[in-house]
């Protein structure tokens, strides 16, 4: 009832636009029950792409209902793909794919628009798109990316914001990424899959996400090996069909709904999750006290006293992942003790610890690591989401903050998670996803 009048009395003080794509929080309240994970958005993106590799119809399941796949779909139709979706099952026939530009609209919406340059370039020899957009997290340069296309026998020209690739056709070759890139990994195994002989990929990304695209790969026809491990082998097929396939549980959401169970003391079950997937979070969590118990596909999560500091280093898979670190940030602040966070993948992915002051949190940044004091509690506060990360830590802060919080700009958090209110307020949160 509080809560209800909470929200009341911000639409009288402020007006109704207020509200207005913005998440309401009211904290305080220990979550408990079971939640379900669903897909990942960072294994449907590239899988999507690799529909476009197939003559014929690829059909997904457990695609999660997010803004960035939405925009996805409207760029494979902008390429001449057929899409349909129903709930959580999408359909894609590349059949007719008769485009090579990536409309400069939806290129700039989000990063992973250039993960259609290698199934374009291997279909039909060409493709041009302006510079990806994405959450402002740091440098995330297209250089591996190009580099890779470029050892596969295409030439790239930039010029005024635009890549312009082409290719007489791509031939297979030894290519060593300078850094384990998950983006560019993936888009040198698309675009390889049909290239003229065997390309090895050392110094390969290693996550599951790449294993799950390989096991879509290979139903569609493609010879891909050693996803999962430093070196991907693929060797080049003449044509690749559609075929259906199951999307992996999304490791961060499951991380994201453990560290949330986590800072409000709670006892949250999290199923349909691969536990193997989280190990380093949930080395942490029970580093801090917490009780983590798990089952081949569920992981209970238990926080019933006082939580200790940890220190925490972002790698590359399957070492702490970035995209946990602004969520453990959150829980950090709320623990007993100091601790460290070194950020060494972004160089730009602190902007939610300025937000978290705001709520009472105790943070020093100092170049790639920021030094987290804890305290005993948080306080309500305007915030904004500056990025999809971010965005979802300020409301795990919330849900452990006195009062209420309201983070804004709540389309990053659309971008990452689906119903995510919804989710958590059937584990007893009290929060609401006010629309625009």
């Amino acid at each position: 009832m509080r809560f209800k009048s909470l929200v009341k009395d911000l639409r009288i003080l402020g007006g109704e636009s207020l509200l207005k794509g913005k998440f309401v929080v009211v904290g305080g309240e220990r979550l408990s029950g079971k939640v379900r994970v669903n897909g990942a958005k960072n294994s449907a993106l590239p899988i999507m792409a690799a529909t476009l590799l197939a003559e014929g119809k690829s059909t997904i399941l457990s695609i999660p209902n997010l803004k960035d796949v939405t925009v996805f779909m409207e760029v494979l139709e902008s390429l001449g793909a057929a899409v349909k979706r129903e709930g959580h099952k999408l359909e894609v026939d590349a059949t007719n794919l008769n485009a090579c530009e990536v409309p400069s609209d939806f290129a700039r919406k989000f990063r992973a628009s250039n993960l259609v340059m290698g199934p374009l370039l291997a279909r039909l020899r060409e493709v041009r798109s302006s510079y990806p957009g994405g959450c402002a997290i740091g440098s995330r340069p297209m250089d591996l990316h190009l580099k890779g296309l470029a050892s596969l026998g295409s030439s790239v020209k930039e010029r005024g914001g635009f890549v312009h690739t082409s290719t007489d056709g791509l031939r297979g070759s030894d290519i060593h990424m300078d850094f384990p890139s998950v983006g560019a990994t993936e888009n040198i195994m698309l675009a390889a899959t049909l290239a003229e002989g065997e390309t090895i990929i050392r110094n390969a990304a290693r996550e599951p996400e790449i294993v799950d695209l390989q096991n879509f790969l290979n139903s569609m026809g493609a010879k891909v090996k050693g996803a999962g491990t430093g070196t991907v082998g693929i060797k080049g097929v003449k044509k690749l069909h559609g075929a259906e396939h199951e999307i992996i549980p999304d490791r961060i959401e499951t991380a994201t709904l453990m560290i949330a169970s986590a800072i409000t003391g709670g006892d949250v079950c999290i199923e349909n999750a691969i536990p193997e997937h989280v190990e380093p979070v949930i080395a942490k969590l029970t580093e801090m006290g917490v009780d983590v118990l798990v089952d081949n596909d569920s992981i209970r999560v238990m926080a019933d006293q006082v939580l200790g500091g940890v220190n925490i280093k972002t790698l590359p898979y399957p070492g702490f992942p970035t995209d946990v670190q602004p969520q453990m940030v959150a829980l950090l602040s709320t623990a007993k003790g100091t601790s460290l966070v070194t950020e060494t993948i972004f160089e730009n992915r602190f902007k939610h610890t300025a937000e978290l002051r705001r709520m009472g949190a105790d943070i020093t940044v100092e170049g790639r690591t920021a030094v987290i004091k804890g305290m005993p509690k948080l306080s309500g506060a305007f915030v904004e989401a500056t990025d999809l990360r971010a965005g979802i830590a300020l409301i795990l802060a919330g849900l452990a903050a006195e009062d209420m919080t309201v983070v804004e700009n709540a389309g990053h958090i659309d971008r990452g998670y689906e119903n995510i209110a919804e989710k958590l307020k059937a584990l007893g949160a009290k929060i609401i996803r006010i629309e625009n």
